[in-house]
């Protein structure tokens, strides 16, 4: 605890330098209305939720449906404004230390999500460790699955990660990409995709590229 509060204040030393002291309060009051809005959420759910102190901000919210669902949060979490996470069933969520997540995220958790210590992860990321069994042969309307986000791994916006998916230690994933599978660590993930411009006067030919 002691070294919490000692990185706390040579942050806010360095903050105050860079930014000046107005800016740098400002900034910590939001802070510190996102750690009182976690606190909110670790009190509401005591048994579920194992953390320190981590900051949620302005309508973010975290809802368990689960007496046996866990979320563990390591030191320095923050999530940024608008993020959704549901965890249900047994289902368990580890967020490593200094995980960081930006507006709009969605992580939805039946079974199991991991995301290593050092990940960004960037706005409008969707991540779900299940589908849904829309073909219905089992009594289970869901099919379960696994995802695990390795360490100082960068998540690029609008990025969708589905069941299943293993991504090693410093991956960047581009923004955009569809993750489905095995990500070998210290590589670049994007989906190569075709852009067709089809013009609908005269007869000029279909235009393809990559990008």
């Amino acid at each position: 605890m002691v070294n919490i509060f000692k990185k706390i204040i040579m942050t806010l030393l360095s903050e105050i330098k860079k930014r000046g002291l107005f800016i740098t309060i400002l900034m910590n009051l939001s802070h510190l209305i996102g750690i009182t809005r976690g606190l909110f959420y670790k009190v509401l759910y005591f048994r579920n939720i194992n953390s320190t102190f981590f900051s949620l901000q302005a309508n973010s919210k975290i809802e368990v449906f689960n007496k046996k669902a866990k979320i563990t949060m390591g030191k320095f979490v923050f999530i940024r404004k608008n993020a959704s996470i549901r965890i249900d069933f047994d289902g368990v969520l580890q967020i490593g230390n200094n995980v960081f997540i930006n507006d709009n995220c969605n992580i939805n958790c039946v079974n199991r999500i991991t995301i290593g210590k050092n990940t960004k992860i960037a706005p409008n990321v969707c991540i779900n460790d299940h589908d849904h069994n829309y073909k219905k042969n089992t009594t289970d309307h869901l099919i379960r699955g696994e995802v695990t986000i390795g360490e100082n791994v960068w998540v690029g916006s609008n990025v969708v990660i589905l069941r299943d998916t293993h991504i090693g230690d410093n991956v960047v994933v581009a923004a955009g990409s569809v993750v489905k599978g095995t990500i070998p660590s210290n590589t670049i993930f994007l989906n190569k995709r075709e852009t067709e411009l089809k013009p609908y006067k005269g007869k000029e030919k279909v235009v393809q590229f990559s990008i």
